[in-house]
């Protein structure tokens, strides 16, 4: 990807990391480091990529990073930035990167802080939907329906019963500048809104779809595939908002939602009324989102 962008060739988050093979979140902080470039610090929440990529004394990061609770990345990241300024250092790129628990759910508060005091921060949030590094609990970025160890499947409850948080759009009712959803999928997606984000001053926040081999049960070698399919089927929307305007930055094809739900274990208990039920939430998740292209 750096070469057909006409980036530096060196790369930023480098071999050696224990990620499981096939992770999703992996693929993702490749992507966002080579958007980001040299110039920038990188704080990282506790959970899977810092557990994988920062066992001491060793780390995977050939930039500045800092790993620190799961509550307080924003707040970290805050000083950072005022500190920076302190010393005149107007241009070095201060970026969180946090799974979906420390976003969604641990850090809410203080991302929600961050983000009303709009402090110059992207916040990217790689969301492989539970709490993988602690045993696949279920967060509130769990799809309805999911089966996690504190989501199990039986009689009475189908798995997970809540919907997923609209993360993207409670960040942009914030009024920040900018707020997008992206898929490691489409790396180029995942490139133009970094910098994108980047060239707004003030806090901007993704969230980039990124699939677990052992959190959702399918094979190592079609993780590109799921991500796709989820975008494809309209389970995962590919959204931006800029300076108050939405916009559905890729269609779907409303591809059956069975057959992406159905390559993975942790959907495999779901029965066609279930499905059907899912697939009409999507259709009226996306009316809305039409709806807000046109009213904004």
């Amino acid at each position: 990807m750096a070469e057909a962008l006409g980036l530096q060739k060196e790369q930023l988050f480098v071999q050696g990391h224990r990620a499981c093979a096939g992770c999703g979140a992996a693929i993702a902080l490749h992507l966002i480091t080579d958007a980001l470039g040299k110039d920038c610090i990188i704080v990282n929440a506790t959970g899977c990529m810092e557990i994988v990529s920062s066992p001491f004394p060793q780390s995977s990061w050939a930039v500045p990073y800092i790993h620190v609770a799961f509550e307080n990345t924003p707040a970290v990241a805050s000083g950072i930035v005022h500190a920076l300024h302190a010393k005149g250092n107007e241009h070095t790129k201060v970026v969180v990167i946090a799974g979906d628990g420390a976003t969604y759910d641990i850090g809410f508060g203080a991302l929600s802080g961050m983000l009303e005091r709009n402090e110059d921060v992207l916040y990217i949030c790689y969301d492989n939907e539970a709490y993988m590094n602690t045993g696949i609990q279920r967060s509130s970025a769990t799809p309805f329906g999911a089966s996690t160890t504190t989501s199990t499947v039986g009689k009475a409850i189908r798995g997970k019963q809540e919907l997923k948080k609209p993360i993207v759009e409670i960040c942009a009712a914030h009024k920040i500048p900018y707020a997008a959803s992206t898929s490691i999928a489409f790396p180029f997606d995942v490139y133009n809104k970094i910098q994108k984000a980047l060239s707004f001053k003030g806090s901007k926040f993704l969230v980039i779809h990124a699939p677990c081999v052992p959190g959702w049960g399918y094979d190592t070698s079609k993780t590109i595939q799921m991500a796709k399919m989820a975008v494809e089927s309209g389970v995962w929307k590919m959204v931006e908002y800029e300076q108050g305007k939405w916009k559905i930055t890729q269609k779907p094809k409303f591809t059956p939602v069975k057959d992406y739900l159905k390559a993975q274990k942790r959907f495999k208990h779901l029965t066609d009324p279930e499905f059907a039920i899912i697939e009409r939430e999507i259709k009226e998740e996306y009316g809305q989102l039409e709806k807000m292209e046109k009213c904004l």
